[in-house]
């Protein structure tokens, strides 16, 4: 069974002014196979980085969705800490909210809206994977 955690990252403001996150995080959850989903300031950082291995062994996951900046920035930071967690890195995908969703919308209920379907098509990718 999948066992999926979705973490929305707010990228500072770069995400966060244009989009709710946490109500992207509630959306997540609504999915089949999410088990885990919360938001975080920079998922990227050490400490983003440490919230993603730990609920990978508290909560057992079997696939890893960050929605978030461009994978061109971090795709290989989050794939390492995936690997770091005992997952295989490539149990992970990015949805790139930044640059398709939150700069491109100036309407937070729209931008938002628009960002938890791009996450529900990642989760659905993901599981697909399974």
């Amino acid at each position: 069974m999948q066992r999926i955690g979705v973490f929305v990252c707010h990228c500072g403001s770069n995400i966060a002014a244009t989009v709710d996150v946490k109500k992207v995080a509630e959306m997540a959850l609504m999915e089949p196979g999410v088990v885990h989903a919360e938001d975080y300031q920079y998922m990227c950082s050490e400490a983003g980085q440490a919230k993603i291995i730990n609920a990978i062994h508290e909560k057992n996951l079997t696939g890893i969705v960050v929605c978030s900046c461009s994978p061109r920035m971090h795709e290989n930071t989050f794939r390492k800490a995936v690997e770091k967690a005992g997952l295989n890195p490539y149990m992970l995908e990015i949805a790139n909210i930044r640059e398709h969703c939150s700069w491109i919308h100036k309407d937070m209920e729209e931008a938002t809206k628009k960002t938890a379907g791009v996450a529900a098509a990642t989760v659905n990718f993901m599981t697909q994977k399974m």
